[in-house]
């Protein structure tokens, strides 16, 4: 397992579009998840720790954003082959057994996350209502543990922001997680 770290914020740089099959069986494009004030991208898997000790803090995060009009998608786009947590099965089991509240999709191809520039999971990328980037950062201080629960939320705070002004703060600290598992890699 490799640690990565998400490069800063380019604010401004044009969200790529999408569409890919979610674990519901209906195909997803970003007009289809983005909210009035923005939507959250986010590239996640379920075998890395660090998305382990974050996953029910990303469904509580979705859900306080979506009260503000930002829509949030979650894209899958590790090779399981060596991985088989990462299967589309166990996406499916994985975001029915924590309710998602946001659609769950497969990224087979890579392509969409070579677009992103995605290098680990979890890696968000916050856009605004025009579908601008305005965040590159951390959900929180959580590493390959569980951040205490009084911790800052520097997505949802980050997000709030950019649900009210379209513009993300200029400090942000990078996520840090496992490295996309590439095909051939």
């Amino acid at each position: 397992m490799v640690s990565m770290e998400t490069p800063v914020c380019d604010f401004g740089w044009p969200a790529p579009d999408f569409d890919l099959p979610g674990v519901d069986g209906r195909r997803y494009r970003l007009a289809d998840v983005t909210g009035p004030n923005g939507v959250l991208v986010m590239f996640i898997c379920n075998h890395c720790p660090y998305v382990k000790a974050v996953i029910r803090r990303i469904v509580r995060d979705v859900d306080d954003l979506r009260a503000l009009g930002v829509g949030a998608i979650a894209i899958m786009a590790n090779d399981p082959t060596d991985y088989p947590e990462d299967s589309f099965a166990n996406m499916q089991r994985v975001a029915a057994e924590l309710a998602f509240p946001m659609p769950y999709v497969i990224d087979e191809s890579q392509a969409v996350a070579q677009a992103y520039g995605a290098v680990c999971t979890p890696d968000f990328f916050g856009f605004n209502g025009k579908l601008e980037l305005q965040y590159r950062g951390r959900l929180d201080e959580s590493r390959k543990e569980t951040a205490p629960e009084d911790a800052r939320r520097d997505l949802f705070e980050a997000m709030k922001q950019v649900a009210e002004t379209g513009r993300g703060p200029a400090g942000q600290i990078p996520s840090m997680g496992c490295s996309i598992k590439w095909r051939g890699e």
